[in-house]
C-alpha cells in the first residue's frame, strides 16, 4: 500500500506507538512516492533529529519514482477538480501500481474512480 505523508508524520510523534508498531509490522507491504519524501523530509520546520527519523523510515521502505505514466495520470486527476499536486501524484502512483492509499485525509482521495483508500483509523482500530 502507498503511505500518505500525514501517516508518516503522525508515526514519529511521541503519542503514536500503535501507528509505529503497525507500520513496522507492515514494512514489506508499504511503500510511498518521491513526492511524499519531498513533503515529509523537506518540511522547513523539521529539526535535525526529526529529519533523521524520517530518513531512516524512508530507507526501510520502497519508494516509487515519479514516472511519465504517473505524471500523465496526475495531470488528469488535477484537471478533474482542485487537488493538491502531492495528492494528485500520490493517487496517480497508487493507480498506476494498483495499490491502495493509506491516509488520514480520506476526503482528498474519495472522488477518484478506481482508487482504493484505507482510512488510518480503520487499521489502528479494526
Amino acid at each position: 500500500m502507498i503511505v500518505d505523508s500525514n501517516v508518516i508524520i503522525y508515526a514519529i510523534q511521541d503519542n503514536n506507538e500503535q501507528l509505529k508498531d503497525y507500520l513496522t509490522s507492515q514494512l514489506e507491504r508499504i511503500c510511498t512516492s518521491d513526492i511524499v519524501r519531498i513533503e515529509v523530509i523537506g518540511y522547513h520546520k523539521n529539526t535535525p533529529t526529526v529529519r533523521d527519523q524520517f530518513e531512516l523510515f524512508f530507507e526501510s521502505i520502497a519508494t516509487f519514482v515519479i514516472s511519465e505514466a504517473i505524471v500523465s495520470k496526475a495531470i488528469t486527476l488535477r484537471q478533474q477538480r482542485k487537488r493538491s499536486l502531492a495528492d494528485s501524484i500520490i493517487a496517480a502512483t497508487a493507480l498506476i501500481h494498483s495499490m491502495p492509499v493509506l491516509t488520514n485525509n480520506v476526503a482528498d482521495f474519495t472522488d477518484i474512480n478506481g482508487l482504493q483508500v484505507i482510512r488510518l483509523a480503520d487499521v489502528l482500530n479494526p
